[in-house]
């Protein structure tokens, strides 16, 4: 017989995986839309990629369409994955972010949830503040597009 002991854990972020799909919008192989979070959520002001939180049996698909929806006002052709990372924000949890490309949209891009948004050359993206966990993606792009 064995007996099992179940204690709190000081890191209860870590046992959640949170599901997060992300859009790569790339502009004639040079420019990439980038999103700054708002001044009141957690990392304010930070530049991301737009995306969202996977909903309960949502496929990741759907997630990035309904977000770029919700975000953008646009509806989108969803390309290969692109990348797919973990990564551990201590004060807020345990994400699995696949990122997509989106190689193209209709309708035109509205600003619906950031403080701002902004077409970034490529060349230019590690001048922005990125959230952390996107500057992985952020180095593999600088890399694939020629401007590393």
């Amino acid at each position: 017989m064995f007996a099992i002991f179940v204690f709190p854990s000081p890191f209860p972020y870590l046992l959640i995986m949170i599901n997060v799909a992300v859009g790569l919008i790339i502009r004639n192989r040079t420019e990439i839309l980038l999103c700054q979070r708002k001044p009141h959520l957690p990392y304010p002001l930070k530049w991301e990629f737009p995306g969202g939180k996977v909903k309960d049996g949502e496929r990741v698909e759907d997630c990035l369409r309904r977000e770029l929806a919700e975000e953008l006002g646009i509806e989108v052709k969803i390309g290969a994955p692109y990348h797919r990372r973990q990564y551990v924000y201590p004060d807020s949890g345990t994400f699995d972010v696949s990122y997509f490309l989106v190689p193209s949209f209709s309708g035109a891009i509205v600003n619906n949830v950031f403080a701002d948004l902004r077409w970034v050359p490529l060349s230019e993206l590690t001048v922005y503040d990125i959230l952390e966990g996107n500057t992985e993606v952020a180095q593999k792009l600088l890399s694939d597009y020629g401007v590393a």
